[in-house]
């Protein structure tokens, strides 16, 4: 009872995180648009349709090609493209075609944008069009370079601090800066804005996986874990709905951060971890931790502290917590996931999957936008999509094991990265198909290597390795938008050799991960570890660590922790 209360609790504030992520898919949509014009219009003609107003034409709109004839109250005729605006310097007769000579002014009256769609969007709201349209281009990217500094700064907070702090504030933070984004007053302050809530965003995404792993035991750590990301794809879900029901951007992000509100009320009751307060040496803390869990769970048999980790009892006493305690303790930084080459072989093959699945569901993502049809609905889709993916996955890591349903999945990804490129383009549904299938696969690659590099590495450095490999991650979540623009950059290069070409990318790093995860140890049902000594050991043995003699407050002896009150719940089953 208690291990799923803080569960859910916590990976109900994963669907913030979610959302936060793809919000800016609606929020900086650039609709169709054109200059404006210096006065009262009379008549308006595009092609052969005429009418009384430009809302009335831009049901007609096909191409960014077109322009509109204009006539104004005082008899100027206007030709406006999307950049620019024409004055005919003979204007007797309105006609769309006219071979006379022009007069070339910029749009130094704004623009025109269609609002069927969307009454409001950050490029409306401040012209993020023509010579400014490189700046609605680097909203997502950094917000991407937020989530991926805050992955590293919070992990890193949270081997220091503690995993509870950093919930805390990263929860709060998520709400102040959700709602702050939408009342901002320019383009600048939205960025800046935004790059703090994609920090704490990231930040606590990472931390859950950490906190989420280090409650639940051996035999539900697979599902808790993959399903994080389940609650992930809901908040994409719940992207899709709001936006199709709320078209003005400013309140779109208000009822978008809204729905973080019932966690930030209640999530000052999340206690700490025991694994993290053992690894400090506050043993009367983790006790009292333990103890709640007890009472929750209804478990009457008494579990000590000393008892599993050799403490004696006059030191419980002394109160050896982590407040008092005088000596030194080591902080751990990134170089220690470099302290000997086991360890550095992991860290470089883990890194690897992390860059591999972010920019591998990302260049996937790019291909469906091909898809056509409802945009609120493929965004749903998107989402919905995920959910499957992490049931087989979990599935296969319970039965088969993380690194061989690792191998597969990053092999499968690879193949089908180019078996796509030998697609004919005439073949639609088969090119929508193998993209899906494409994402699918590495969309279980990319929720296995969560849970699977939490386990990988031992608690003192855990939030700081899965910090450093969602850092990885982001940074081909950075890349990957670019890769969108890269038409505009190289025109010689048609979209869909450009996209062709990623994909291409994708497909040899997915199988040069997969080839080196056979090198990698297999975590499925053994106790984490607690020291980077037992790490190392996992990996050269690939046995258990509980098979040594454990030293005082190793991995086994946390591992009787992590199963307490879990046990007396099985047997009644």
């Amino acid at each position: 009872r208690f291990q799923a209360c803080v569960y859910f609790a916590s990976v109900f504030q994963a669907m913030s995180c979610g959302i936060h992520y793809l919000a800016s898919v609606f929020m900086a949509v650039t609709p169709n648009f054109v200059c404006g014009f210096p006065g009262n219009v009379s008549s308006v003609l595009f092609h052969n349709s005429s009418a009384s107003s430009i809302e009335d034409i831009w049901t007609l709109w096909t191409s960014t090609e077109n322009y509109i004839v204009v006539q104004l109250e005082n008899g100027e005729i206007w030709e406006l493209d999307q950049c620019s605006r024409s004055k005919r310097e003979v204007s007797l007769d309105l006609a769309y075609e006219y071979e006379g000579n022009k007069s070339v002014f910029p749009c130094s009256d704004g623009f025109l944008y269609d609002d069927t769609k969307w009454k409001s969007t950050v490029v409306t709201q401040w012209d993020l069009v023509c010579d400014r349209e490189w700046l609605a281009k680097l909203i997502q990217p950094t917000f991407m370079l937020g989530v991926l500094i805050g992955a590293v700064i919070f992990g890193d907070i949270a081997d220091r601090l503690g995993r509870q702090r950093v919930i805390w504030f990263t929860s709060a933070g998520q709400f102040v800066f959700g709602i702050a984004v939408a009342f901002t007053f320019d383009y600048y302050s939205f960025v800046i804005v935004r790059f703090l809530l994609a920090m704490v965003s990231s930040g606590y995404l990472v931390v859950a996986f950490v906190y989420v792993t280090e409650f639940v035991g051996i035999k539900a750590r697979t599902w808790a874990s993959m399903h994080v990301h389940a609650f992930f794809a809901m908040g994409i879900m719940i992207v899709a709905l709001v936006g199709f029901f709320v078209r003005t951007w400013w309140v779109y992000q208000i009822f978008l951060t809204i729905a973080t509100l019932p966690f930030v009320l209640c999530c000052w009751m999340l206690p700490e971890t025991p694994f993290w307060l053992l690894s400090e040496e506050r043993y009367e803390d983790a006790q009292k931790v333990i103890d709640t869990m007890a009472r929750w769970n209804k478990v009457s048999t008494s579990c000590k502290v000393s008892e599993l980790c050799s403490v004696q009892q006059d030191d419980l006493a002394s109160g050896r917590t982590g407040d008092n305690d005088t000596s030194s303790t080591k902080k751990h930084n990134i170089l220690d996931l470099f302290c000997n080459w086991q360890i550095a072989r992991r860290t470089i093959t883990v890194w690897l999957i992390w860059f591999t699945g972010s920019l591998g569901y990302y260049v996937f993502s790019l291909s469906s936008v091909n898809l056509g049809g409802n945009e609120y609905l493929n965004l749903f889709l998107i989402g919905a999509v995920e959910l499957p993916c992490y049931i087989i996955a979990c599935l296969a890591m319970d039965k088969l094991g993380r690194r061989n349903t690792l191998i597969p999945f990053l092999i499968l990804s690879a193949l089908i990265c180019v078996l796509i490129m030998f697609i004919p383009q005439d073949f639609n549904t088969l090119i929508i198909l193998a993209n899906m299938a494409g994402k699918f696969s590495i969309g279980v690659a990319f929720g296995l290597i969560y849970l699977y590099t939490a386990e990988l590495y031992p608690t003192i450095v855990r939030s700081l390795a899965v910090g450093s490999g969602s850092m990885m991650c982001r940074v081909g979540s950075v890349v990957a938008p670019f890769c969108v623009y890269l038409r505009s950059v190289w025109i010689f290069m048609p979209l869909v050799a450009t996209v062709y070409f990623f994909q291409l990318i994708v497909g040899i790093m997915a199988l040069l991960s997969g080839i080196l995860t056979i090198m990698l140890p297999e975590t499925l049902g053994k106790p984490l570890t607690n020291t980077l000594e037992e790490a190392t050991e996992m990996g050269r043995n690939k046995k258990s660590c509980s098979e040594k003699a454990p030293p005082a407050h190793s991995g086994a002896a946390l591992e009787k922790i992590e199963m307490f009150g879990q046990e007396r719940v099985g047997s009644d089953k």
